[in-house]
């Protein structure tokens, strides 16, 4: 697998019909998954209930305010944020070096985990914007939920249970949406994208880090949740 920086995996687009050039680049995104779908959330599910509540524990993969700074987030708006907001990060790029967000813009951030990256658009965003923050793990949830409430966030940042095929966003409602380190994990990927455009406004962004694979996967392996999750 390469880790692939969300400067490498930007996708811009609106509302309206994707141009042949952003078809293909979303084609090259969007192999068909033999996988059984809900095993594998139920796995990703277990595995990111772990994070939630013991995200200093040993896990196969970095988190935390270390992480944050091997990515390239500010350090010094980091260390204002309390450890709750931070410790569960696991996310595998930085989704806001692809462009500044601005204030007052309305924001999605698909698989929000324990908040970090909403926390930190909605700094960005400032009071006149918002940001909503979509999960399907409930220990997740409520670790956002009660950050956001302890940051007086509360009524700018939002998070509500979903999943990135199905959000519960309504259309056209957001300027941007990020994502770091979700969409590798879902089995349908389409119909993620399809969703994504569904919820953006026509000429939105959409600004995401992820992880990607450049081979061909034989179709025994993609059945594999262990391959999917480890």
């Amino acid at each position: 697998m390469q880790c692939a920086r969300a400067g490498d995996l930007v996708l811009a687009f609106g509302a309206g019909t994707l141009n042949a050039e952003r078809q293909v680049a979303l084609e090259g995104l969007v192999a068909e998954s033999t996988v059984d779908p809900d095993a594998l959330r139920d796995e990703v599910r277990a595995k990111y209930r772990e994070v939630a509540a013991h995200p200093h524990a040993e896990h196969h993969f970095h988190t935390g305010r270390k992480l944050a700074s091997l990515l390239g987030y500010d350090d010094s708006v980091v260390a204002q944020m309390p450890d709750r907001a931070v410790e569960s990060f696991a996310g595998v790029g930085n989704p806001f070096s692809i462009r500044p967000l601005q204030a007052g813009e309305r924001v999605v951030d698909v698989g929000s985990g324990a908040g970090f990256d909403s926390f930190i658009a909605a700094g960005l965003v400032g009071e006149s914007g918002s940001v909503v923050g979509v999960d399907m793990t409930a220990e997740m949830l409520a670790k956002s939920r009660e950050t956001a409430n302890a940051l007086g966030l509360a009524g700018r940042v939002e998070f509500r249970e979903g999943l990135a095929e199905t959000m519960p966003v309504e259309d056209g409602w957001a300027d941007v949406v990020i994502s770091n380190g979700v969409i590798n994990l879902c089995p349908d990927k389409r119909a993620v994208f399809e969703e994504i455009r569904r919820v953006l406004r026509p000429g939105g962004v959409l600004q995401f880090a992820d992880i990607a694979n450049g081979r061909p996967v034989p179709e025994e392996a993609m059945r594999q949740i262990d391959l999917w999750t480890g």
